[in-house]
């Protein structure tokens, strides 16, 4: 007897969570015996489950919803009000991306109501197996409806919501629509095969601009997740008048999207739009995957290809910029109290001293940076003493600068069929005919909407274009976007008064165009030098444009 009842005493011990004020003692030990029920694994509930569940909503007033694991023990019992219920934080177990959180959902309803957006919301940012709504009328079950989740279907239905149903004729075995729910996310992981769900990542456009220019944008973002060592494992779009300012999107696209990556089985989330601390704030509140946005992306790039000590000083800088504004003590690390009197605690505490180390951190990197650009200046000085004259090549990233130089000077400066694979700006003499000589320079690839911060602290690298007797604009001709590119290179100059430096075009990749593409660049660009940069004859056209438009006065005899 005592052995039997050991279980009891233990379970009894667990108290309801919620909405407890006003209840009294006896009703708050009903609540209490639920923890010791055990539900089907095969069915919804039992029938005197459910009358029971509908005895005490009715007596209390309020809903009640209980969390059910896999084995129909009762993990968790909740109170509500008459009208809603909150869910608290839920333990982060078996939370890998791509799999449900082993709970489902049973709660009352006490008016006929079906399942409320917030009920299938809960069931999508929670991860649970199931949801269903038992509806109480007098003291008595009436209804169930439930619903759940979708693996990647045509419809691009992200749930489904079962017919409702008399209270004592629902026949769904909510256990094997999970099994069978999670064996089809297996299997679109394995059919995937791309290394590890940590790395996968799902792609999100959210702005007022057309769809095809969204689709573009998001093709460059996949691109600089590739470089980051992440897996594009899908894409979103929503075309918005404007962006909603607490979540970027709105609940019901968040929902949308929450499904997408279980779906994609992304434990990451890239938005191809710049976040305010607000939002990253409130997406990180809602959901449990990782939320970073596109200059995130392109700082983490930085940080991993910076080689140089200027080059990381100037990654640090940048990091540092972005990430003080969105330093902020409301979050799972810090305390959640307020400043004032009374109010002051570690929370803050902390956070003070991290704002003031960033902020000497950051005027330690300004001095450095200084040295850095006087140590460069001096280095031109000594070259336009020389008299070289100074060619520098630029263009948009992965256009084929470096490589156009390594062929030109027979170097081996880093080459990478990926974004930003040079960061640190590199310097080759090369003799050419005529026992001509000039200084030909290598600089850090341009990207549209590059982060100000970064553009700031890569004033150092880019100060060498200020030098520069010619600008050797390279564009990949063959990328279906190569107008837009050219153009953000070019605005980039101007804005840096760098447009009345003599340019070249170089129309490089020319190899991959058929003859109708051939066709359009001649006409979009006439000016323009067609190459292949990794072919050195194709180069001599290129090379005959420098001799001819290089000021060779400077030139010492």
């Amino acid at each position: 007897m005592a052995e039997s009842n050991l279980p009891r005493r233990r379970i009894i011990a667990q108290k309801p969570k919620g909405n407890l004020q006003g209840l009294k003692p006896n009703q708050i030990k009903r609540l209490s015996r639920l923890y010791q029920r055990q539900f089907p694994t095969d069915d919804c509930y039992t029938l005197e489950q459910a009358r029971e569940l509908a005895e005490i909503s009715a007596d209390t007033g309020r809903q009640l919803a209980l969390l059910i694991d896999r084995q129909g023990k009762v993990s968790m019992v909740l109170v509500g009000d008459n009208r809603s219920i909150y869910i608290p934080e839920l333990p982060r177990a078996r939370m890998a991306s791509g799999r449900l959180r082993g709970l489902r959902l049973l709660h009352t309803h006490l008016a006929a109501e079906s399942l409320s957006q917030e009920d299938l919301m809960d069931m999508v940012f929670l991860r649970l197996d199931s949801v269903a709504a038992l509806t109480v009328r007098e003291g008595f079950p009436e209804t169930v409806e439930a619903a759940h989740l979708l693996p990647p279907n045509p419809e691009d239905k992200s749930y489904e919501v079962l017919e409702p149903v008399r209270w004592d004729r629902f026949s769904h075995d909510l256990g094997a629509i999970t099994a069978a729910l999670e064996d089809e996310f297996g299997r679109q992981e394995d059919g995937k095969g791309t290394g590890s769900d940590e790395n996968r990542a799902l792609l999100v456009s959210v702005d007022d601009t057309p769809r095809p220019v969204q689709e573009l944008s998001l093709a460059e973002l996949a691109e600089l997740a590739d470089t980051a060592g992440l897996t594009a494992a899908g894409t979103m779009i929503q075309r918005v008048r404007k962006q909603n300012p607490k979540f970027i999107l709105g609940k019901g696209k968040l929902a949308e999207l929450e499904v997408r990556a279980l779906q994609a089985n992304a434990s990451i989330i890239v938005f191809d739009q710049e976040l305010s601390p607000t939002q990253i704030r409130n997406l990180a509140e809602i959901t449990e995957r990782k939320i970073i946005d596109r200059t995130q992306l392109i700082l983490d790039i930085f940080a991993q290809h910076a080689t140089s000590k200027s080059g990381k000083l100037q990654v640090e800088m940048a990091q540092l910029k972005y990430t003080l504004p969105r330093l902020v003590g409301k979050n799972r690390a810090m305390s959640r109290l307020m400043g004032g009197i009374g109010g002051r605690g570690p929370g803050e505490t902390k956070l003070e001293i991290d704002r003031r180390r960033a902020n000497d951190r950051l005027t330690r990197l300004k001095s450095e940076l200084d040295q850095v650009r006087k140590h460069r200046t001096q280095t031109r000085e000594r070259r336009a003493k020389a008299g070289l004259p100074v060619v520098s090549l630029v263009g948009y990233t992965n256009a084929g600068k470096s490589t156009l130089l390594n062929t030109l000077t027979q170097s081996k400066v880093l080459a990478e069929d990926k974004l930003f694979a040079t960061l640190d700006p590199t310097s080759r003499r090369i003799r050419f005919p005529e026992e001509r000589e000039v200084v030909l320079t290598d600089t850090v690839g341009f990207i549209r909407r590059l982060p100000p911060d970064l553009k700031e602290a890569f004033r150092a690298t880019l100060e060498e274009l200020d030098s520069a007797d010619l600008l050797v604009l390279v564009c990949d001709a063959s990328h279906p976007e190569v107008e837009e590119q050219v153009e953000a290179v070019r605005a980039i100059l101007d804005e840096m008064e760098l447009a009345d430096i003599p340019s070249i075009l170089v129309l490089n990749k020319w190899d991959k165009l058929d003859e109708e593409g051939r066709e359009a660049m001649r006409n979009v660009y006439p000016e323009g030098i067609p190459a292949v940069a990794v072919d050195r004859p194709t180069l001599e056209p290129v090379v005959q444009a420098i001799l001819t438009n290089l000021p060779w006065e400077k030139q010492v005899p």
